[in-house]
């Protein structure tokens, strides 16, 4: 290709970094939010701008040459770059930002994530709110490859380099049970008399919970692995077997509480932690402060009514 001069935009080089990453046009486009062919088009632009081939487009995947290999590191540097430039300028004239991508566990869905986006649209006037909500490891993904800002998930096991981390909720985890299906006793032993349903293990939560399960010598045979909260529940209430999951789990699927009895976790505790996570030094105070907005909101929406319900909770089920 002949060099020639041109102009770079950051538009262009987020689409090739996005490109180069997912090694696919088309989950750019879907990462980036716009269409194939704008994604070729601002490739194809770049290119022209800087004089040489970064990305071998014919190939599937689609893979970096040389050049972009190169340049891939640059591009890298820019973007963060440029997102410290928006939050330093953030910082300064909050009213003054056009866009925050957040990446929100589904536990907060129907209650916390709205109440937030609410409260922060008050106060940016003119930002265009993005939210991703998801399981914690798809959110992780997302937040080191750039397609989110900030995300709100459950601790993993390793924490990522080069992260920030604010931690917002700590949580037991609890049996669930058909309502009076356990009586005074052993309630292990009645519970091994009961199908077991199993949050999948695709998941880091279901993984956290045969780990727990593993290191108490406890094998539990299942037929189902389910990936909702409300079918699990759903199956529970009908009397189809048992779970363990959390309290934020029980408080989603409120149409089967009444039908189920959650009780304490027998054996060794097991919680988990759910924590504000952002890229450190690039959005400045930015991070702890959506922290501090989202800590009340889960006292009230989330610590309170459980507590209220389930008074053996207490000091376990909190807001760090």
């Amino acid at each position: 290709m002949a060099a020639r001069s041109g102009r770079i935009t950051l538009w262009g080089v987020e689409v090739f970094v996005a490109t180069a990453e997912e090694a696919s046009i088309s989950a750019a486009a879907r990462r980036l939010g716009t269409s194939p062919a704008t994604v070729s088009q601002q490739l194809t632009n770049l290119e022209g701008n800087i004089g040489t081939t970064l990305l071998n487009r014919s190939e599937r995947p689609v893979t970096l040459t040389p050049a972009g290999e190169m340049f891939l590191r640059r591009a890298n540097a820019i973007l963060n770059e440029a997102d410290q430039a928006r939050a330093e300028l953030g910082r300064a004239d909050l009213s003054g930002l056009t866009r925050f991508r957040l990446g929100m566990i589904e536990d907060f869905d129907a209650d916390v994530t709205p109440a937030l986006l609410s409260d922060m649209a008050e106060e940016l006037k003119s930002c265009q709110f993005l939210l991703e909500t998801g399981a914690s490891h798809r959110l992780f993904d997302l937040l080191e490859t750039r397609a989110l800002d900030v995300i709100v998930a459950a601790d993993m096991e390793v924490a990522a380099e080069g992260m920030e981390v604010h931690p917002l909720l700590e949580e037991p985890f609890v049996v669930a049970a058909p309502k009076g299906a356990l009586k005074a006793g052993d309630v292990m032993r009645q519970l091994r008399r009961m199908p077991f349903i199993q949050y999948t293990s695709r998941h880091h939560m279901g993984r956290l919970v045969s780990a727990h399960l593993a290191r108490q010598n406890l094998v539990l045979p299942h037929r189902f692995e389910l990936d909702s909260y409300h079918a699990i529940l759903a199956m529970v209430a009908g009397g189809a077997g048992w779970t363990i999951l959390t309290p934020l789990g029980w408080l989603r699927a409120q149409r089967f509480r009444e039908a189920v009895e959650v009780v304490e976790l027998p054996g060794a505790p097991l919680s988990r932690t759910i924590s504000l996570n952002a890229r450190r030094e690039v959005l400045g105070e930015m991070p702890g402060e959506i922290a501090g907005r989202l800590r009340p909101r889960l006292r009230e929406m989330i610590v309170d009514p459980a507590v209220a319900v389930l008074p053996w909770l207490v000091g376990r089920l909190r807001v760090l």
